[in-house]
């Protein structure tokens, strides 16, 4: 006869009056604080793959979260329908959650390469079915602790090892986790606790499981798909990459802040981060040398120079061909960038060894609060961020960063802004400009065709009107006097349109931006 959960057998009687915690009630939780753990990881990691393929990170953790935590509460609501056999149902629900969180970021990454219209389908169904399980495990454990606790204890502890499981994932996911074993095999570890859980599970129950050899085979079956998965992991990123990227890859690296990857093929070497294109090899020079010389040329004598982003050192490169030049300070939020790009000889010669300049200081920060924090002001200060695909971006294109850039000019001093395309963006573009001028500062658009990107912007402001430069440095591959004004005409379809002020407030250019690139995508 099937053990009933009032009748739970003579090793599971409840304790006596003023009894201490038992071994078996320890265990499980200990069990909680995994379990939460683990269920926590696999959110954080949906929510991270979902943010580099899907863009708009804001927008996509909050969907995964609001999934997550929906499926869990259905998991939840689930669980009054299990009522014998409590430790066999929670050890099978451990191996599912282990099989389907621990191989989420590795099927979401195949899934992106090689079948991506099935990405967002994939994404959701899998957070349905891990959110579900993992709503249906608490319960389960909190039912048999019942067994021999005070429900007041009980909710209260397993309640606390939840929490604290929660709390040391999230504080490990993005300083330890993610950097030192990249998603997958951070998603594979995890499922490997879970299920080594339901083999502690196997253990702990073995007087009450009916098929103990069968679930004990189970988990072994489960563990051992689990580590070779993970001990294949450079496999199947490698399998994903190379499908997804075309070309060899030959560097790769996954920081707290984004996948670093950089190809080598036709174009030559191409920088990639969270899979979207920075720069070909073929024609950065276009784009570096449109960026970064109207502003110095114009100057004169620039003696003082900032770079915000352009972690890759191409910007700086281009800034080094002046002799004016005494310091250069480089503030790129993340150090594997600059990491990279100094140390890698092949990397270093795509910026000519710019990064390792003793002109240049290297500052690891969130340019927002460089911004805030400072006081020293610069002659040009360049501003090389990746497009607005999110509100953490966004933020670095609104008239509140514009103002502090302000603040940090000289009164000659330039600023320029790399700006996305006017032609495939043009409200976007033309946002950027009025923001800028919205503080005060004057700006000058200009654009430049760039082959990888197509037409591409940039935008000038300064507390002085622009005046085109007499002459520019030597050995420009691109920009000559003649050729420069040219870039200063805006034709018909990317002249300027009527756009609203991008502010912290309302972050309106994060929704233009990817309202326009998602037509032009689908097109």
């Amino acid at each position: 006869m099937p053990l009933a959960e009032s009748s739970p057998p003579p090793a599971l009687a409840p304790l006596a009056s003023g009894a201490g915690p038992r071994p078996i009630d320890i265990a499980l939780l200990i069990s909680v604080f995994v379990v939460a753990a683990c269920g926590l990881l696999y959110e954080l990691a949906a929510g991270a793959l979902a943010s580099y393929v899907l863009g708009d990170s804001v927008l996509q953790f909050s969907t995964i979260i609001g999934t997550y935590l929906f499926a869990m509460g259905v998991g939840s609501w689930l669980s009054r329908y299990f009522e014998r056999q409590l430790p066999a149902h929670f050890l099978r629900i451990e191996l599912l959650v282990a099989l389907i969180g621990g191989a989420l970021p590795a099927t979401l990454f195949l899934a992106n390469a090689y079948v991506p219209g099935a990405f967002r389908f994939l994404l959701y169904g899998m957070v349905l079915m891990v959110g579900t399980l993992v709503g249906l495990e608490i319960p389960l454990v909190m039912r048999i602790l019942k067994r021999n606790t005070v429900l007041k204890d009980l909710v209260s502890q397993v309640l606390t090892f939840d929490y604290l499981g929660a709390l040391a994932v999230s504080l490990a996911f993005p300083l330890l986790l993610v950097p030192q074993l990249g998603l997958i095999r951070t998603g594979l570890l995890f499922g490997l606790m879970n299920a080594a859980v339901a083999l502690w599970a196997v253990w702990l129950f073995r007087g009450e499981l009916r098929r103990l050899r069968a679930h004990a085979v189970a988990c072994v079956l489960v563990l051992g798909a689990l580590l070779a998965g993970f001990v294949g992991a450079d496999h199947i990123t490698t399998l994903a990459e190379d499908k997804f990227y075309q070309d060899r890859i030959v560097f790769s690296t996954a920081s707290p802040y984004q996948r670093i990857v950089v190809t080598q093929g036709k174009a030559g070497h191409r920088l990639f981060l969270n899979g979207n294109l920075q720069f070909a090899e073929r024609d950065e020079y276009r784009y570096h040398e449109a960026l970064v010389h109207p502003a110095m040329a114009a100057h004169g004598a620039p003696k003082r120079v900032a770079v915000l982003g352009g972690g890759d050192g191409m910007a700086v490169r281009e800034i080094l061909k002046y002799p004016s030049v005494e310091s250069v300070t480089l503030v790129e939020l993340d150090p594997a960038m600059t990491q990279a790009f100094t140390a890698n000889p092949m990397l270093a010669r795509l910026n000519g060894g710019a990064l390792q300049s003793p002109n240049l200081h290297i500052v690891n920060t969130d340019a927002f609060q460089w911004l805030q924090q400072g006081q020293d002001t610069f002659d040009v200060i360049v501003v090389d961020f990746p497009d607005p695909t999110n509100f953490s971006i966004g933020k670095l294109y609104t008239n509140s960063f514009y103002a502090l850039l302000d603040k940090r000019l000289t009164a000659s001093g330039y600023a320029v802004v790399q700006t996305t395309s006017p032609l495939v963006a043009r409200q976007s573009f033309w946002t950027v400009v009025t923001s800028i001028e919205s503080v005060g500062l004057t700006a000058r658009p200009y654009h430049a065709h760039v082959p990888s990107f197509g037409e591409w912007g940039f935008v000038l402001a300064s507390r002085r009107p622009w005046r085109m430069p007499d002459a520019l440095p030597e050995g420009l591959q691109f920009l000559s006097p003649q050729t420069l004004p040219l870039l200063f005409d805006f034709p018909l379809d990317m002249a300027r349109v009527p756009a609203e002020v991008q502010r912290l407030s309302n972050q309106v250019l994060v929704h233009t931006y990817e309202r326009e690139w998602g037509r032009a995508a689908a097109h």
